[in-house]
């Protein structure tokens, strides 16, 4: 990505884009290049679907230890953030120069960041791992009916019919869930929502200033700066000091070490954002097409591997409506491409 001249810029379409990308929403355009490029762009999938079940993985082991979501979510906002601060000040990448206005702008997305990230922390820890992933696969129902309602933007009408697969299986697959709870399912929900809405919001930052040097990297920093920012007082409102400790000192008594605990969570944090950074490399060198099919297998991953690891059962009714949903979320993606 080519950073923004020394000026004062808005969010051109392309930065609607990065925007998206940053928060690993969007894909962006083909590119040539031969075998060379088509390595790097491999390797990139590889090491994004690689940390994305780490992060999965990880989290989902710190929540089974302690059941503080808000604590861990805050945890994984602030990982990255001494990494990132560090690339700034020794100059290996272009530091961000922002106005009071220009983070004013950022606010709305960034809220919808929080969200996203929230909800399915929440979820994470309130139900299975591939049940959270299941539910995650609707978010293209959300998004189409957030775009109808609030830009009064519709879509084909065989676009919308490819949505059915999509709302079956996850009925499908809900109704069969050995590990359903409606607080797995609200939460999973919820950050189909803010994840939906930040992408429109993206599009309303298209003609307002965003500030300098902000490209997709720097912009998903800068969000997750001012998410963390919103977490903080929320988190510690929630989850006390005290609560807190009272977890951990449980934890220890029950044979888990606090360096262990302390591991487990800073890994999961670090493999958040660090997932968040290559996908938006990923995300950013392929066309929409590989980028659906990209994320639709990404989710086969995530849940094949949390099934492994973590031994949750899927019902034969369950695996049929998680292969409905996960398929009707790609045939949605390719079929709004096609339409566009």
């Amino acid at each position: 990505s080519k950073d923004v001249q020394a000026t004062p810029v808005t969010a051109p379409a392309k930065y609607s884009t990065a925007l998206e990308a940053a928060t690993a929403t969007a894909g962006g355009e083909a590119e040539g290049g031969g075998l060379a490029q088509t390595l790097k762009v491999g390797g990139y999938f590889g090491l994004w679907y690689a940390l994305n079940i780490g992060y999965n993985i990880y989290n989902k082991k710190a929540l089974n230890i302690v059941d503080l979501p808000w604590t861990m979510a805050l945890i994984q906002l602030f990982a990255g953030i001494p990494y990132v601060m560090l690339l700034w000040a020794t100059g290996l990448r272009k530091a961000p120069v922002l106005t009071k206005e220009n983070i004013k702008n950022l606010t709305p997305s960034a809220l919808c960041h929080l969200g996203t990230h929230v909800g399915a922390v929440l979820s994470l820890g309130a139900g299975a791992v591939s049940f959270t992933h299941i539910v995650k696969a609707s978010e293209p129902v959300v998004s189409a009916l957030l775009t109808a309602v609030f830009l009064k933007e519709f879509l084909p009408i065989p676009v919308y019919l490819s949505l059915l697969p999509v709302i079956g299986g996850v009925g499908l697959a809900s109704l069969k869930e050995l590990s359903f709870s409606w607080l797995a399912f609200g939460t999973a929900m919820l950050s189909n929502v803010a994840s939906a809405s930040r992408a429109i919001l993206s599009k309303g930052l298209m003609n307002k200033p965003i500030g300098e040097n902000l490209d997709a990297p720097n912009l998903y920093a800068v969000l997750t700066m001012i998410a963390f920012a919103f977490l903080l007082p929320v988190s510690l409102l929630i989850e006390t000091p005290g609560a807190i400790k009272t977890a951990v000192d449980a934890a220890v008594s029950g044979g888990t070490s606090l360096s262990s605990l302390t591991m487990i969570s800073v890994l999961s944090g670090v493999y958040y954002y660090l997932y968040n950074e290559v996908a938006f490399l990923a995300l950013n060198a392929v066309a929409p097409v590989t980028h659906a099919v990209g994320n639709t297998i990404k989710r086969v991953v995530i849940i094949l591997a949390s099934v492994v690891v973590f031994g949750n059962q899927l019902t034969p009714l369950g695996a049929a409506g998680s292969a409905i949903a996960i398929f009707g979320t790609l045939l949605y993606s390719l079929a709004k491409n096609h339409f566009k």
